[in-house]
């Protein structure tokens, strides 16, 4: 059986700054989004993207991922405790980010930036979508190092079984790792690949949800349940389950969508090329 490396967050300190290991899974996904997102736009400039543009759009998404994801920590799954402990909502070194609720942020952030751009949202998240997981997978990486979201108890004669000495003396599903290689990995594959060639709007954010949405519900199966606004009610889901359900769903109509739409509406970008040339910053 395994047991738990039990890192120490802090990656290294220099005078009285801290640099912690969660925040330097977020830069790693900040950084991944640049390179991936400049090789898209190189890669596919039929849809109108460039450096600066993708550099923007990312401005915009590291505030709605980042406000977003710790209020929807606090609403969804632990109203309770950060009412009770208000200041501990500015402690975002110490993990508690929701990707349901970064999720929702990083919607609110790209419509923002879609109308302040002169772009329609599904081009933008259209855009987007295929970079996402990598920044999924670090994040869970990090809640690995953190030493949170264990899972569920397992069998011990397995040999991933891991211990995590501060819960109990239980071998569990070492469940950050799986999801790490499920809705990251394994979706980025899929993502990327999918979105290689032209798809009709909509197509790839509904790709998006469709696989987040199923892997992460599947993940839940092996992931210790949080507690959340579900808890408590007697419902055999989990509060993340729920939560994916309306993203499996609308992503469902997206695609259904996308394949039915006449052929002049397939075109994604609302602008030409040509006419975003005289614009650097899109």
């Amino acid at each position: 059986m395994l047991i738990h490396p039990q890192f120490d967050p802090v990656a290294f300190s220099i005078g009285p700054v801290s640099v912690h290991w969660y925040g330097l899974t977020y830069l790693f996904a900040f950084t991944c989004f640049i390179v991936l997102g400049r090789r898209r736009a190189h890669r596919r400039p039929e849809l109108g993207w460039n450096a600066q543009s993708v550099d923007d759009v990312l401005f915009y998404g590291i505030f709605g991922v980042i406000l977003g994801a710790r209020l929807g920590e606090v609403l969804f799954f632990q109203p309770a405790y950060y009412f009770a402990h208000p200041v501990e909502i500015f402690a975002v070194w110490n993990g508690g980010m929701s990707f349901h609720g970064g999720f929702l942020g990083v919607l609110a952030a790209m419509w923002l930036y879609g109308r302040r751009r002169g772009r329609s949202f599904w081009e933008i998240t259209d855009f987007i979508a295929p970079m996402v997981p990598i920044g999924l997978a670090a994040g869970r990486i990090g809640n690995f190092i953190n030493g949170e979201l264990w899972g569920r108890p397992m069998n011990e004669t397995l040999p991933w079984a891991m211990l995590y000495p501060w819960v109990d003396d239980l071998p569990r599903h070492p469940s950050q790792l799986y999801q790490a290689a499920g809705e990251g990995l394994l979706l980025f594959i899929l993502l990327w690949w999918f979105a290689s060639r032209p798809r009709p709007l909509r197509a790839v954010s509904g790709f998006f949800l469709v696989g987040y949405g199923t892997l992460r519900f599947i993940a839940e199966f092996f992931r210790n349940p949080d507690p959340g606004i579900f808890s408590g009610l007697g419902l055999e889901w989990t509060t993340a389950q729920w939560l994916c359900l309306p993203m499996i769903l609308i992503g469902t109509y997206l695609i259904v969508r996308a394949l039915f739409i006449s052929d002049n509406q397939k075109q994604a970008p609302l602008l030409s090329p040509v006419s975003r040339s005289s614009n650097p910053s899109g």
